[in-house]
């Protein structure tokens, strides 16, 4: 319904719309305070008072979203509509050049141990590691049953694998246990047509894990997200009249971005370059989209204190985005990862939406309580983008 409406509704104008997303940034109490409720932060809590705030859910109260979903909530696509495959956002992201016919899925080196899932991340390898690896595989193991095999470096223990050949089919489960201190599990198929590429992909982790046997950490791998290339996803530009611009720098998310044809921003690793591309190509855009990873990453670890870390360092780069004087700017996140849970979750997300055409509420602080106090209440996260359009004027009035 919303789709429809945009496309409708939506005009073109100059005034532009900063969408940070904090990652993972909604927590549970530790010593009866979240992560963000124990952060030192000023500023956001100062962005708090300037804007109306409240709280959104990705995709229902208790479903806990993967970050595509999430993401694609906040930009204005219905989740159960686009069900984009892991696989095929990580691909993009890392500039993997994807066929219609191929199949690309997520891949984690871990450690396996007495066949038991030890570590889903192998310590997180450095990235020159990974890099090793997947080159050595890749000599080593080019075919399996008359299928290409193909594996992609990326940070730290992701890599992506691309199957290329006839007869290969998505419909698979995750060969993933997701937890850890559970046993390998394989891809199995959700259809007949997929039963001979999850016999490829089962084959490839047995013989994967022969070529790694004598790795001290990366010694086996784990699958998820398998993807072909989406046919059906319309490009944010044309749908909603902008000129959008992502500044990520996780393949996952420039890879969900390149898909919706926003234009993926060159960015570095540390938290200033997000400020410093936004500030350099303020004027080509009118839709920015930040994407900050380090407050999920902690969150997935279980690293409390260094998730209060993350929040507290990004809240120093705030008032740049004071300065730069959007017609709207928004800061929530697109999932919850609350230490305690090492995982993604279900809580619901803060926001805060600053524009002249939204009248501040009576929330003074940055936190889950006080976002939940917020004008804006508990709202699904795809009213999210007709908020931000229609606080920069860009949507005409409906009906006559």
């Amino acid at each position: 319904m919303w789709e429809e409406l945009a496309r409708e509704l939506t005009q073109p104008t100059d005034s532009k719309i900063i969408l940070l997303v904090m990652d993972g940034l909604g927590g549970l109490p530790v010593n009866g305070k979240t992560e963000l409720e124990t952060a030192s932060r000023p500023n956001l809590d100062e962005t708090a008072r300037r804007g109306v705030c409240g709280l959104t859910d990705p995709v229902y109260p208790g479903i806990t979203p993967g970050s595509g979903p999430a993401h694609l909530a906040l930009f204005g696509y219905d989740p159960l509509r686009y069900q984009l495959g892991r696989g095929i956002l990580e691909a993009m992201g890392t500039g993997v050049e994807v066929g219609r016919d191929d199949v690309v899925a997520r891949g984690n080196f871990a450690t396996l141990s007495d066949g038991i899932v030890v570590d889903r991340r192998a310590g997180r390898i450095s990235t020159e590691e990974n890099q090793r690896l997947c080159e050595f595989i890749n000599r080593e193991l080019r075919e399996i049953s008359g299928i290409k095999v193909s594996l992609y470096p990326g940070k730290e223990h992701r890599f992506v694998l691309k199957l290329s050949g006839p007869g290969l089919s998505d419909a698979l489960t995750d060969a993933d246990p997701q937890k850890e201190g559970k046993p390998p599990v394989p891809a199995k198929p959700l259809c007949q047509e997929a039963e001979f590429t999850s016999e490829v992909i089962n084959k490839f982790l047995e013989e994967l894990t022969k070529l790694l046997a004598s790795q001290p950490k990366a010694n086996f791998a784990l699958l998820r997200g398998f993807s072909k290339f989406p046919s059906n996803l319309p490009a944010m530009g044309d749908l909603y009249k902008i000129k959008p611009a992502a500044i990520a720098s996780y393949p996952m998310y420039r890879g969900l971005t390149r898909l919706l044809g926003m234009e993926v921003l060159e960015v570095g690793p540390e938290t200033e370059d997000i400020f410093n591309v936004l500030e350099k190509n303020y004027e080509r855009f009118n839709f920015f989209y930040l994407h900050y990873k380090k407050t999920d990453s902690a969150g997935e670890d279980g690293r409390f204190e260094d998730k209060v870390k993350a929040i507290e360092e990004i809240d120093r780069f705030i008032p740049r985005l004071w300065q730069l004087k959007p017609d709207v700017l928004v800061i929530t996140s697109d999932h919850s990862t609350p230490s305690v849970l090492k995982s993604h979750s279900w809580h619901p997300n803060p926001f805060v939406l600053v524009s002249d055409r939204a009248p501040a509420d009576e929330v003074t602080r940055f936190t889950e309580k006080d976002c939940a106090r917020g004008s804006l209440g508990r709202f699904p996260s795809l009213q999210a983008m007709p908020l931000m359009l229609a606080c920069a004027l860009k949507l005409k009035k409906f009906g006559a």
